[in-house]
């Protein structure tokens, strides 16, 4: 059943309600796997800055790092629009648009 603010009623805030469509155990794995990476390249930047390495080193690990991140960011959100969004849609809440447009600009 949709709220007034056109949200199913178990919509708590945007960042602490739960996926009605779980991840498959694939696509879990996928976005772990791609987080441990970036987890474990942060950590060897925080070495090369105990190392006092050169930073331009530094700078070509930082952005890695931020592509990887970006790269996750658009894995996420396109599972967010093929289940989160459709099934909203598909139960008449048309906020949601609204809501993915400002996923989609805090993600650029």
């Amino acid at each position: 059943m949709l709220e007034p603010d056109g949200y199913r009623e178990d919509h708590t805030d945007n960042c602490c309600h739960m996926k009605h469509t779980p991840r498959s155990e694939a696509q879990h794995k996928n976005l772990q796997n791609r987080l441990n990476r970036m987890i474990g390249q942060l950590n060897g930047i925080g070495r090369m800055l105990e190392e006092n390495r050169y930073c331009g080193d530094i700078l070509t690990q930082v952005a890695a790092v931020e592509s990887a991140l970006q790269g996750f960011g658009y894995i996420v959100l396109k599972e967010h629009l093929e289940t989160c969004v459709v099934e909203e849609v598909l139960n008449g809440n048309d906020k949601i648009m609204d809501e993915t447009m400002e996923l989609v600009k805090k993600l650029k």
